[in-house]
């Protein structure tokens, strides 16, 4: 189990970040805002797949107006993402946004203590949100028009100042790079000298493969550090992969409780169609399953198989071209034909 620094505690919409909390799963919608019924969709989608909070852009009125509807409709606390507009900022606070991301410093002082003083007014928290593609002008000069991990880390400090000057405190930071290695130098920086709860990803990760081994990598290795208290997995496309992953990570670290499959690379010596079988597993597993410890192993061969089979609540092991034996709790409890396994396989799982 990872030691996570202990920060401070917010509450999103009934989620809370920080402390002791578990780390909570975010994603973001890519539908147009105010196209309610798709936004909605594709929401409860994600909540399906598991997602804890999710965000929205609001980059207009229509936008900023449809959360009032989509409310109403989703189980999950609703985060508004606004850049430069505070009329948007505060239409979205008003129409029951449960968490604002801003920049701070993207709007006149008089305009954030207006955000300030309705966000107070509504108990909901700011995420103080910094990104390496829109670095203030004055600190792309100060670092040579380079985003670096120093440049990240007091754009935010910088941002969160402006809060704490108006006596507010309910705030969570990102500070978000595309390339790995600033982003984890970024908020180690912003860690070492806040307490605040820190939301961690790699932004404009990529798609697919690309984007899963940067944020992995990035993420997982801020988790390590102690450092996180709700990720979100950037991937371009379908934001059911970003919880699928997300989930992922954090089962591999141990900081959530997960269905996990083991299988084996295979080789010369695989007796089973060992992909086959894993492919077949993650499609009949249910839902109610997956958030559960749960533990199956698809072997090729006895080499290994007999090993992992041992922790595993079921263990598929080949022995001779086609046939497997079948292990529960290490236990070897039948050998089976490759053609009666799938059957098997999805009696066992009814069972569980």
């Amino acid at each position: 189990m990872i030691k996570r620094k202990k920060t401070k505690v917010v509450n999103i919409g009934g989620v809370k970040v920080g402390g002791s909390y578990p780390i909570a799963i975010q994603s973001m919608t890519n539908t147009d805002t105010f196209d309610v019924n798709a936004t909605v969709k594709q929401i409860l989608g994600l909540e399906k797949a598991g997602c804890e909070i999710i965000r929205i852009g609001v980059p207009d009125l229509k936008s900023a107006e449809a959360i009032k509807k989509i409310k109403k409709r989703i189980h999950i606390p609703l985060v508004a993402d606004i850049h430069f507009n505070s009329k948007l900022a505060l239409m979205a606070i008003e129409s029951g946004a449960d968490k604002i991301r801003i920049n701070p410093g993207n709007f006149p002082k008089q305009d954030l203590k207006k955000i300030v003083k309705l966000s107070t007014e509504k108990k909901i928290p700011i995420r103080v949100g910094v990104n390496s593609g829109s670095l203030e002008k004055d600190l792309l000069k100060k670092y040579k028009d380079k985003a670096t991990a120093q440049a990240l880390a007091e754009s935010a400090l910088r941002s969160v100042k402006l809060l704490e000057d108006l006596k507010f405190y309910n705030i969570v930071i990102s500070l978000k790079a595309s390339n790995v290695l600033t982003t984890i130098k970024a908020y180690r920086i912003v860690s070492r000298k806040k307490n605040y709860p820190l939301h961690v990803g790699v932004t404009e990760a990529g798609r697919a493969e690309i984007g899963i081994v940067k944020s992995s990598l990035g993420i997982g290795m801020l988790l390590l550090d102690g450092i996180g208290d709700t990720i979100r997995v950037s991937l371009s496309g379908d934001p059911i992969d970003e919880i699928k992953i997300g989930f992922e990570i954090l089962k591999s670290i141990e900081a959530r409780d997960g269905v996990s499959i083991v299988s084996c690379p295979t080789c010369a010596r695989t007796k089973i169609n060992v992909e086959e079988i894993e492919k077949f597993l993650e499609t009949i597993i249910p839902f109610e399953l997956q958030r559960k410890n749960i533990k199956f192993a698809v072997m090729g061969c006895v080499v290994n198989g007999l090993g992992e089979s041992k922790d595993a609540d079921i263990g598929i092991v080949g022995i001779k071209k086609g046939q497997a034996a079948v292990f529960k709790k290490g236990k070897e409890i039948l050998r089976i034909k490759k053609n009666a396994l799938k059957s098997y396989l999805k009696k066992e799982i009814k069972k569980m």
